[in-house]
């Protein structure tokens, strides 16, 4: 059954007039005649009657109605979905986020996307250390990843949208409490709270290099796959934790964040597969870009 007859069939059926329903269909009256006797013979029964003062729906018509209306409404919504989808008005972001990212930078995005692209709803996966988003990437399960570079998998494009100083995560009573700042140099005989060894990650490797700047190797006191374990590590008195200045977005109880006057910087990349030619993917990319998200000169 074709919907061209279904909506000659609704229009019948609210104008209650063949000629007004000719008109408003823009086509002339006879092939709107024939068309719905035809969706009648389809159906094997009457939909109106017809007298030369009025068109009437029968109880069968009044039934059909009802349906067809349903009908049509949820064809034109697919058809807005797919039309909103294709040009990247509507759909799924799957984006994955570094450990600290998810304090400062995740809320800003969301809400950037809220704002800019209020059809696009975000799918977040925190806690992705650089290598585990790579492999995201490559996989096809994210779409955007926002990791610390250096990137090493080949067809991932990235751009910078921060530069990060690293501060350090104190106990509340930790003898350095009352500092305004501190030195690498000072921290040389506390036991450090890191990533796992084996996770490849970014924010260890500056960390390292922050400390043998001052002189020494850090201590591994605890070792943590989450920004979130490493805090609550700290705030029980367990050790310290260099992490990035974004952590200070989320206040913890029972930890202080202290400057780190020679410490390693720490960027932060926003990465996507340089063969994604998603709509969705194009304007997320041209939002940030109008927004100013990326850093001047990145590219």
């Amino acid at each position: 059954m074709e919907l061209r007859l279904l909506r000659y069939f609704v229009a019948v059926a609210e104008t209650r007039h063949f000629g007004r329903a000719a008109e408003q269909l823009h086509i002339a009256q006879p092939p709107l005649s024939q068309a719905i006797r035809r969706l009648e013979a389809e159906l094997g029964v009457r939909l109106f009657t017809r007298t030369t003062r009025q068109v009437a729906l029968t109880g069968a018509g009044e039934v059909f109605r009802t349906d067809v209306e349903r009908i049509l409404k949820a064809v034109d919504e697919a058809v807005t979905r797919v039309e909103r989808f294709a040009s990247g008005t509507e759909g799924v972001l799957r984006i994955g986020f570094t450990g600290a990212a998810a304090y400062r930078q995740l809320p800003a995005l969301a809400r950037l996307v809220k704002r800019e692209m209020p059809q696009v709803m975000l799918e977040v996966h925190t806690e992705m250390l650089t290598p585990a988003q790579e492999e995201g990437l490559i996989e096809r399960r994210l779409d955007v990843g926002v990791l610390r570079p250096p990137v090493r998998q080949e067809g991932i494009a990235h751009r910078t949208i921060a530069d990060e100083r690293l501060v350090v995560a104190l106990p509340e009573q930790h003898r350095l409490a009352q500092a305004d700042a501190v030195r690498a140099e000072q921290l040389r005989h506390e036991g450090f709270i890191l990533y796992g060894a084996g996770l490849g990650s970014v924010l260890n490797d500056a960390v390292v290099r922050t400390c043998l700047g001052a002189g020494y190797y850090p201590h591994r006191a605890y070792e943590v796959t989450e920004t979130s374990a490493a805090l609550a590590l700290v705030a029980a008195g367990l050790g310290i934790a260099v992490l990035p200045d974004s952590i200070r977005s989320a206040p913890r109880e029972g930890v202080l964040c202290k400057d780190l006057e020679d410490a390693q910087s720490v960027r932060l990349d926003l990465a996507w597969r340089e063969d994604d030619d998603s709509p969705v993917l194009r304007n997320l990319l041209q939002v940030l870009e109008q927004n100013n998200v990326f850093l001047e000169g990145e590219a």
